[in-house]
């Protein structure tokens, strides 16, 4: 009976040093997941003013943009960063509100389109893009409308380490 007893000890360690492994894995793969859908914040000046803004700095949090959020909550906008200049185009997947998107070239306002229009129900395919008229290495999007009551042209500048 002792034999049997040193045998089954080991075991019962093993199976109990397993199942916390695996929890502590399981855990830590969930908040790997949930970390890569966060969005940066920051504060940009544009117009003079200050706005509180989500960054998209990846792929997947480009791709994902505003689409699935009702409104902007305490944000202002959205600022995408792109790691090399293009015509990178803006689609209205799954948004709930409509946006006014700035184009960026070197911290420059280089293409504006205001109030773009909800495309629901829009099969990724046939979603309409918007692209600016020449490379931009950032963009901004904005509540419809701020571009307009802010006088937003081609030129302005925009300030993205207002602390620096």
């Amino acid at each position: 009976m002792l034999e049997e007893e040193k045998i089954e000890k080991p075991t019962r360690e093993w199976k109990r040093s397993y199942t916390i492994f695996l929890v502590i894995f399981l855990l830590g793969a969930i908040g790997a997941k949930v970390w890569q859908y966060r969005s940066p914040k920051s504060i940009i000046i544009l117009k003079d003013a200050p706005l509180n803004v989500l960054v998209a700095d990846t792929p997947l949090l480009r791709f994902r943009g505003l689409g699935g959020r009702a409104s902007l909550g305490k944000y202002d906008g959205m600022l995408f960063l792109f790691p090399e200049s293009g015509r990178h185009g803006i689609v209205m997947r799954d948004m709930e509100f409509s946006i006014d998107v700035v184009w960026f070239f070197n911290g420059e306002v280089v293409d504006i389109a205001q109030n773009l229009a909800l495309q629901p129900g829009v099969p990724e395919d046939h979603l309409r893009g918007y692209f600016p008229r020449i490379d931009a290495d950032t963009v901004l999007e904005l509540p419809a409308g701020w571009a307009k009551v802010h006088d937003v042209k081609i030129g302005d500048t925009l300030l993205t380490n207002p602390s620096q």
